[in-house]
């Protein structure tokens, strides 16, 4: 009640030019709030789940090493979004409509997020809601994305594809229904690779956390008419406030790191991941970045290629092609350490990136 009314008094305070004074202070005010959020109530929450017994359904067939883990706590990705959502209400012009759509859309993400956790351990298995399921509450959601794209169909609806080292960008000019039909795809894969590759402590959340500052990057350039110009890139309209969330993604990410990284004293489980997943491609595709975003987001789509590789594999032959699947378990049987293969994924989720703003 509290943050509504804030909200409301913040948006009043707008219009005589008091609160909303500097850009520029907003942005690291959402970074502190985020991050400060995150830090501080983690471990109120790692306790509570600790009492609830609220821990990490293990995999019967996976490593054996994971099974150490099996009273860590899970679902701190309420806490990550909690402290997005504060810090966005909080710092963010509500007026804007990017703003409003990306934290609806999460929030029905994080619905379908909380729901997979609970079956897991509830029913106490590490399957939770069959992919049938699942693919159906994210197509639900997906659609008020569909539909925000329709009732803001633009003149130019298109795919940029940037050829690397060049100053060659190709335009493939698309139709409504294809666009959609790209857009909601980006959604689903991401989201869900992103939640297949939260498999090891602070695997997921690094990349994450990069990819979120390349968006702010992205969200600044497109947001400004005379830097989208000389970049080459398409002049959205107040787009720029996108960076207030991209930077609360960074703030609590980096908190939530601290008690994450190896060995995790809490997981972010499916509420986490999914939610994070959604947000990071509904704001690449609001500012029509989608070609670069899926290259920044190579080693969650390597992980999933290697889950549908495996899948394939064995039910051609009854073979498996990894060890095991996602690619991550995959190095763990061969006997790599866990800490080696996080550190080794950031390294190319970080070299991604930047051969991505060496092509831009």
């Amino acid at each position: 009640m509290l943050i509504i009314l804030f909200s409301y008094f913040k948006n009043y305070l707008k219009y005589v030019n008091f609160f909303l004074i500097n850009f520029k202070i907003r942005s690291i005010m959402t970074l502190i709030t985020s991050f400060s959020m995150t830090f501080f109530l983690t471990p109120i929450f790692i306790k509570y789940f600790h009492k609830k017994k609220v821990s990490q359904i293990i995999r019967k067939d996976g490593p054996i090493t994971h099974f150490i883990k099996k009273k860590t706590p899970t679902m701190g990705g309420i806490v990550i979004l909690l402290s997005i959502f504060i810090s966005v209400i909080l710092w963010s012009d509500l007026s804007n409509k990017y703003i409003v759509y990306t934290l609806f859309i999460t929030f029905l993400y994080s619905i379908i997020g909380f729901i997979d956790d609970f079956y897991k351990i509830i029913l106490k298995n590490s399957i939770g809601l069959s992919a049938y399921k699942k693919l159906f509450l994210q197509s639900i959601a997906n659609i008020f994305f569909i539909l925000f794209i329709i009732i803001n169909n633009e003149k130019e609806l298109y795919i940029r594809f940037i050829i690397p080292f060049t100053h060659k960008i190709i335009k493939y000019n698309l139709n409504i229904i294809l666009y959609i039909i790209i857009c909601y795809f980006i959604v689903l894969i991401i989201s869900n690779s992103v939640n297949l590759t939260d498999g090891l402590d602070g695997l997921a959340i690094m990349p994450i956390i990069f990819i979120s500052l390349s968006l702010t990057c992205l969200s600044y350039l497109t947001g400004n008419i005379y830097f989208s110009r000389y970049f080459n890139f398409i002049y959205i309209k107040n787009s720029t406030e996108l960076i207030i969330i991209c930077l609360s993604i960074v703030g609590s990410g980096l908190a939530f790191l601290w008690y994450n990284t190896y060995p995790a004293k809490i997981f972010m489980g499916d509420v986490g991941s999914l939610s994070l997943g959604c947000i990071i491609s509904i704001i690449a595709i609001f500012i029509k970045q989608e070609f670069l975003f899926l290259i920044m987001c190579g080693i969650f789509i390597i992980e999933s290629f290697s889950v549908f590789i495996q899948l394939l594999k064995f039910k051609y032959n009854k073979k498996r092609f990894f060890l095991m699947a996602p690619l991550h378990h995959h190095y763990e049987l061969q006997g790599i350490s866990e800490p080696c293969i996080i550190t080794r994924f950031w390294i190319i989720s970080l070299i991604l990136i930047v051969f991505v703003f060496i092509i831009i």
